[in-house]
């Protein structure tokens, strides 16, 4: 069969999806796209894809995962967990390899070479495109960017950056935002690096965006996407079977797991802008920092709380929690890390007290996020 290839460009990182399966490249085509340069290449074969970049080759192949989970087992291995997965993994010599049981998903990791094969399609498509991602971080990290836990929204080539632990409102921030008429760039993570001039540049970080359905229903979204799903649109493979039901039942009460984490739908990046009707943003120039926290009986302000970058903000060997760096892609120092944070230190900044009411939390939003952008202007 003949093998189709797409290529993904973010800044200085490339690498090349490759497969003899099309809706494998396609896949990553689609969720790329909307935030870095993701196109069809024709595919001269494996040495002059991986030119300059990295390189992974997926594809269907259920007699190739039975081999590397009997050499999993004939070889010294360990466990953990990767992208919510247990995962069995294993070095021999310089080659390491991985094999992801229930998911039937089997991984060979050589430099910036990649193969994963997989039973079908789909889930070797969803790894493939995890696993470009990856690759595209250590070039990106290497190149001296930092991986921010923020979301991002940008008006005028200027983003603010939002920045808090997990339930603190960093997606409801950047959707307010923008549905207020910004760009929305991120909703959970963001590439940063500065720049010689003194600016910090922003990168996306594209990813299944996670948003509840409470939060669908205070921003009037709900229904749209209940009659996307009503009408066999299909969210991302990853959202939980209980979300989809709940969204054709009409339920808009979150879910919630044993663990006390919420189960949320989960859209493709391009779903932001079909179903979502947000405009989304790429490449820009961080101008502030927003530090929200949650109260739903509070009414919403801003709050005198002089916050700085914390570890916590900064994604990197010790806090990255989903995506462990089990094929050895990344730095194993954050050299930018350090820079950035001074960076940052010099922006405006300020601190929101947000509550349940969207329209107050919206019109408080946008108008700090501009009296931000309008600090750094005046500089």
């Amino acid at each position: 069969m003949p093998l189709t290839a797409t290529r993904i460009q973010a800044d200085t990182a490339t690498v090349t999806v490759a497969s003899q399966t099309a809706a494998v490249t396609d896949w990553s085509r689609r969720y790329f796209g909307p935030w870095w340069n993701a196109a069809a290449i024709d595919a001269p074969g494996p040495g002059g894809i991986a030119e300059g970049g990295g390189l992974v080759l997926a594809d269907v192949d259920p007699a190739r995962v039975d081999d590397i989970i009997a050499l999993t087992r004939e070889h010294g291995r360990q466990q953990t967990t990767y992208a919510n997965a247990r995962t069995v993994v294993t070095c021999v010599g310089e080659v390491t390899y991985a094999v992801q049981p229930e998911e039937r998903l089997g991984y060979q990791a050589d430099g910036r070479r990649l193969v994963i094969v997989g039973d079908q399609s789909e889930p070797v498509a969803v790894a493939a495109a995890r696993l470009a991602r990856e690759l595209v971080r250590g070039q990106l990290l290497a190149d001296g960017w930092t991986v921010l836990h923020a979301s991002a929204a940008t008006q005028n080539e200027d983003t603010v950056l939002t920045l808090g632990g997990k339930g603190a409102g960093k997606t409801t921030t950047a959707l307010l935002l923008a549905r207020a008429g910004w760009g929305m760039l991120a909703n959970d993570r963001v590439f940063a690096r500065p720049t010689p001039d003194g600016l910090v540049k922003v990168l996306p970080w594209p990813s299944a965006a996670a948003i509840g359905l409470g939060l669908l229903d205070a921003i009037g979204l709900y229904d749209q996407v209940r009659e996307r799903v009503l009408a066999g649109g299909q969210l991302h493979p990853t959202q939980h079977p209980k979300v989809t039901q709940a969204l054709i039942d009409g339920s808009r009460e979150p879910l919630w797991r044993e663990d006390g984490k919420e189960l949320k739908p989960q859209f493709f990046p391009d779903q932001l802008s079909t179903w979502l009707g947000l405009s989304l943003a790429t490449s820009t120039t961080a101008a502030g920092l927003l530090f929200p926290t949650m109260n739903p009986e509070a009414i919403p302000a801003l709050v005198e709380d002089d916050r700085a970058l914390t570890d916590a903000d900064l994604f990197t060997a010790k806090t990255e929690d989903r995506y462990p760096d089990i094929f050895n892609l990344t730095p194993t120092a954050a050299a930018g890390a350090q820079a950035l944070t001074e960076h940052l230190a010099r922006l405006p900044r300020r601190s929101v007290l947000l509550s349940h009411d969207t329209d107050a939390n919206t019109a408080l939003l946008v108008k700090t996020a501009e009296e931000i952008t309008a600090d750094l202007e005046a500089q």
